[in-house]
């Protein structure tokens, strides 16, 4: 069938509308017609090559829509269903099969590669194929077809046009506080960037009861809306060193917990400074393979401190995704105040407003 999607051709360059022709399913897989879909900054990551999709490419991994038909060996939705899509796992190795997806063997394959796993693609310009089914899906386009280990079943009549940034941006966030750091209540976390992510994190950290949350950013209107979110302190890096705010705001002791979301290795660094003794922080920020960054290791070893590496909120979609839809219908956690929402085709605005800090959560609208 053609289907209407936004395409990256290059590097920094804008996106193309293109009209594409969508191949039949494949046994595995389910037509999902998009309502709306999140762009997130791995989207950027991808469009600008520093992780190796191979361009051109339809992107987008934060969709949300209703089943349209389903392949022969799909058995956990139907057409009619509405659905939020996740990241794609095997379902088969020893990760998968112990509640860990996020860190499924064939994680890079079957998320960055741009194909199916037998090679093929499910979007072509004429007869040049395009990378597709990106995190399973390639949401970036009126129609996808997605492979059924990344989609999240949710109940008739919730407002899907908010919901996509559930499967990849607020679950990274919210796992990382809920799953990985588990706080105690009244206990103290930081969090290095306060997008969409960070944003998310600062939302769980108060249903877990953390009593000091700290939210670090270099920018003025992006740190007024952590107030607004509950953040109780804010930290502008541009005023002075943070660890020492961070250190000023605890009595001297730092943090328990410090969530990275910005992938800067010179931020993580800082968010390892500010630990507590025996403190953990987390990275969930994406950087380029390759990076590196140094730490502290003679002092740092009285300190008894933990680094985790984050991806996907330690989450299983399936599983996270309705439990944090029950905290929001309940008004316990307001993610929705993250998004604004843009039009289809202006795809462009809603990725500059999101590099510049203009808009915390775009989202896509399919009229």
């Amino acid at each position: 069938m053609k289907v209407t999607a936004a395409v990256s051709t290059a590097p920094q360059a804008p996106f193309e509308m293109r009209e594409l022709e969508l191949s039949a399913l494949a046994p595995d897989e389910l037509r999902v017609r998009l309502v709306a879909t999140g762009v997130c900054h791995t989207d950027a990551l991808v469009r600008d090559q520093a992780y190796p999709t191979p361009l051109p490419a339809v992107l987008g991994h934060e969709g949300a829509g209703v089943v349209e038909e389903t392949g022969r060996d799909v058995r956990s939705v139907r057409p009619g269903d509405q659905v939020v899509l996740s990241f794609d796992s095997c379902g088969q190795c020893d990760h998968c099969r112990s509640g860990a997806p996020g860190y499924c063997r064939s994680l890079l394959a079957l998320n960055f590669s741009g194909r199916r796993p037998d090679g093929s693609s499910t979007l072509h310009d004429g007869r040049e194929p395009l990378s597709s089914r990106f995190f399973g899906q390639s949401s970036f386009a009126t129609h996808a077809n997605v492979a059924e280990r990344s989609v999240v079943k949710v109940d008739p009549g919730l407002p899907l046009e908010l919901l996509g940034p559930l499967g990849c941006g607020v679950l990274t966030g919210a796992g990382a506080v809920f799953h990985t750091f588990r706080p105690p209540a009244g206990s103290s976390i930081a969090v290095f960037g306060t997008g969409a992510v960070g944003a998310s994190a600062l939302l769980a950290a108060q249903v877990a009861g953390c009593a000091t949350l700290i939210a670090v950013d270099v920018l003025g209107s992006r740190l007024e809306f952590a107030r607004a979110l509950g953040a109780t302190h804010t930290v502008d890096p541009n005023a002075g060193d943070p660890v020492e705010q961070i250190r000023e705001i605890t009595g001297g002791r730092g943090v328990a917990y410090a969530l990275e979301t910005t992938g800067l290795p010179a931020v993580l660094r800082q968010a390892a400074d500010s630990l507590d003794i025996r403190g953990t922080v987390g990275l969930v920020g994406a950087a380029a393979p390759g990076t590196e960054t140094s730490f502290e290791t003679g002092l740092s070893l009285t300190k008894g401190w933990t680094l985790r590496m984050i991806i996907e909120g330690d989450a299983v979609p399936q599983v996270f995704v309705p439990r944090l839809i029950e905290l929001w219908s309940r008004g316990r956690f307001p993610f929705d105040r993250l998004i604004t929402p843009y039009p289809f085709a202006k795809i462009d605005d809603a990725f500059r407003d999101s590099a510049n800090g203009d808009a915390v959560k775009p989202v896509l609208t399919f009229g």
